[in-house]
């Protein structure tokens, strides 16, 4: 004996359904959902590593800089102390060059000195094999 819902209703009647509404259902399980999503810990999103225990890197030493500075006068000044021609420039460049770790060479020309001083210091440092040379204090010409 089965039931037909068809015959039932009276031709007036509106039609029902006989179905379960699942709307509310769909809804619940979508923000149970973002719940769980929202409420996973980050630390499970982490790996874990096992880094190799060695020695601890060499520190760093600060290098050793040489400041020759170019006059007005177009004298030229390392670390402060004058030179008195272009040949005790290039033997201090020299005894540079030929130490282990080359110093760094900071060339500081003044605003009015002349270019061929500076080039001369410049070509001096790269014919004896210098690699760590600098111009600096440009930020003065830059006005």
């Amino acid at each position: 004996m089965a039931i037909d819902f068809d015959g039932a209703l009276e031709p007036g009647e509106p039609e029902f359904s006989s179905g379960m509404n699942i709307t509310p259902l769909i809804d619940v399980l979508l923000v149970l959902l973002v719940m769980l999503i929202i409420t996973i810990p980050i630390q499970l999103h982490s790996v874990n590593m096992e880094l190799p225990g060695g020695l601890q890197p060499p520190a760093s030493s600060e290098p050793v800089v040489v400041r020759i500075e170019v006059t007005v006068q177009n004298q030229l000044l390392w670390n402060g102390e004058p030179l008195a021609d272009s040949t005790q420039l290039n033997q201090r460049l020299q005894a540079a060059a030929q130490l282990p770790e080359q110093p760094e060479i900071h060339v500081r020309p003044h605003r009015n000195a002349k270019y061929d001083t500076v080039a001369l210091v410049l070509s001096a440092s790269q014919q004896l094999g210098l690699q760590k040379i600098g111009v600096v204090g440009l930020d003065e010409y830059a006005r």
